[in-house]
């Protein structure tokens, strides 16, 4: 990447996203809530024995359906590419796009002119799809399997489903050229419209797969195991000023794998391998983004641009192999349909993730990871590079600063419309209008008065922030944080931390704070009220656990990919799910 683009960057420590991917996305391309945007967490209340109600309406997935859970961009927000495409950007994108999967929940009819978008949540990074043996007749129900799934790689380039991906497809590279071809076309054909670029990568989600030219370059680079790896990198971060020296670091979580000393030399090695895999797949990203400065570069065009960089969640911590129905059933498909010896692991006939361990190394000092909304879950990195215009104003916080002001990804929309001048359609307070459809307002605070020296911090010291993800949840307000999560990895109650005492979540003080604690939790009831968090459930500890076994798939998709001929026919293969309509009566 670019040494310019280095030296005037900012590194915040204390950027926070949902805890998970799509929910992330929602508040990305909307400045609010994900509850409100429609990508609500995406659990299903089955029953734990698996029987779901033939009606296919709330038994099955009461949250489905509810407004702010369709499980795509809904209509009640007004996306950044469309407001931006209104004021004559040019708006592109190539990546991951898993906020729809239809044409009409496509990124072109939100606002991007060109697109090349990923629509599922994962797939094979080299599109490798294995020839499966057909199914008896019995079996060909709707649901889908988790392995077929998370293979197919399914786009749609300007809307129109990608019939066929190009040869030597590699997903980093494939979205890096991509997003090139599309800035060049524009100074080829001397458009001299402002744009709007977002390149979303699949990598490095799992299947961890990556050139091997990459991966070689850490070969024996993790001989030494997580724990070592977490020491290291928890040492480095206070050795650059972004954690304190003193930091107290959460333990390991991960008793359904086995700790390091105790795992076989094959393990290790297979283990160890997994982790060049995903530190190629990291590096490759960098070249790709690497691409893409360079040419803003050419074109003189990097001065004038926003840059940023961000993770949607903390790093992938799922220990798949510690589920029964794994072990039943994707383990026998894996071995069936891949080859995951330890010299090919990588390759697009490989299928592998690294687990609970690897992922705390990534995300230490922080308690847990992906799908938590403790800090491990939500507090992400983010690189932001200012246009000189707005670096100017304080040039002394972008020459490769570090800040820990809190920030959440809620904030991109409203810097990125402040700078550009475009309003959004609603108030602060009050819902706008937007071709014709009521719009809810941003929940975001623009960066640009902070980066402009004008005010000393993002949000308020009494701001208040609110998380929930499959049933775990959050509230934030200044240094005080009070944490829900269920059992099997949490107490089942509320817990009270004080973060800036104690960043890793150790030590609860609610029995210390009870009015801070009380205070706290009128908070989350207002954070559920404002926007519309399905409440937390008394069984949903129990609940949780027996769907980590079973893996029960979403039964709301509305187009159902993953079936045979389902890519040559479409219309055939979606369908409309029940949903709940938010109707609002007028008083009497």
């Amino acid at each position: 990447m670019s040494d310019t683009y280095d030296q005037n960057g900012i590194r915040f420590t204390d950027f926070h996203a949902a805890a998970a991917c799509s929910p992330s996305r929602a508040m990305l391309m909307t400045g609010t809530d994900h509850h409100i945007a429609g990508l609500g967490n995406l659990i299903e209340w089955t029953n734990i024995s698996g029987q779901n109600d033939p009606s296919g309406k709330m038994s099955t997935a009461p949250q489905r359906g509810m407004p702010g859970y369709e499980g795509y961009l809904n209509e009640r927000v007004a996306a950044l590419p469309e407001l931006l495409r209104d004021a004559g950007y040019l708006t592109l994108m190539s990546g991951k796009w898993h906020l729809g999967l239809t044409e009409e929940h496509s990124p072109k009819a939100r606002g991007f002119e060109r697109s090349l978008a990923h629509l599922p949540a994962c797939s094979n990074h080299y599109a490798y799809e294995p020839q499966l043996e057909r199914p008896p007749a019995d079996e060909a129900d709707r649901t889908p399997d988790f392995m077929t799934m998370s293979y197919i790689a399914l786009h749609r380039e300007d809307g129109e489903l990608v019939r066929k991906l190009p040869d030597n497809w590699y997903s980093s590279d494939g979205y890096g050229d991509k997003m090139v071809e599309y800035l060049q076309e524009r100074t080829k054909k001397s458009d001299d419209r402002p744009f709007f670029a977002y390149l979303p990568f699949t990598a490095p989600h799992w299947p961890l797969q990556a050139p091997q030219e990459y991966i070689k370059h850490y070969r024996g680079v993790y001989d030494d195991g997580p724990d070592a790896l977490r020491q290291k990198r928890l040492q480095k971060l206070k050795d650059l000023g972004m954690v304190d020296e003193n930091v107290e670091a959460h333990p390991v979580v991960a008793d359904e794998v086995k700790e390091w000393s105790n795992t076989s030399q094959t393990e290790r090695a297979a283990s160890s391998r997994a982790m060049e895999c995903f530190a190629g797949m990291v590096e490759c990203i960098d070249a790709n983004v690497g691409k893409v400065v360079k040419h803003l570069e050419e074109s003189g065009e990097l001065d004038n641009t926003f840059i940023c960089f961000m993770s949607d969640n903390g790093a992938e911590g799922a220990a798949y192999e510690a589920y029964p129905i794994v072990q039943g059933q994707m383990m026998q498909h894996l071995k069936k349909y891949y080859n995951n010896s330890l010299d090919n692991l990588g390759n697009g006939d490989s299928f592998i993730w690294y687990g609970p361990r690897w992922a705390q190394a990534a995300t230490a000092p922080s308690r847990l990871y992906k799908a938590y909304t403790t800090e491990g879950g939500v507090r992400v990195p983010f690189l932001a590079q200012f246009p000189k215009t707005v670096r100017q104003a304080k040039p002394e916080l972008h020459n490769n600063s570090i800040t820990h002001a809190f920030s959440t990804i809620m904030d991109i929309v409203p810097t990125i419309l402040d700078m550009a001048g475009v309003p959004h359609p609603s108030s602060s307070t009050k819902n706008g209008t937007y071709q014709g459809r009521e719009v809810v307002p941003m929940r975001g605070t623009s960066l640009i008065p902070f980066i402009h020296g004008t005010s000393p911090s993002i949000h308020p010291t009494d701001h208040i922030h609110g998380w929930e993800t499959c049933g775990r949840a959050a509230v934030r307000k200044g240094e005080w944080k009070i944490v829900f999560i269920p059992k099997p990895k949490g107490p089942e109650k509320w817990q009270l931390y004080n973060l800036k005492r104690d960043p890793g979540e150790l030590h609860d003080l609610s029995e210390q704070e009870p009015e801070r604690m009380k205070m706290l939790l009128k908070e989350w009831d207002r954070y559920v009220l404002e926007t519309g968090v399905v409440p937390l459930a008394p069984e949903l500890g129990e609940w949780l656990e027996a769907r980590e076994e079973q893996m029960v798939e979403n039964a709301w998709i509305e187009y159902e990919y993953w079936h045979e001929g389902a890519r040559d026919d479409p219309e055939n293969f979606t369908r409309k799910p029940w949903r709940m309509e938010r109707v609002v009566r007028p008083m009497a």
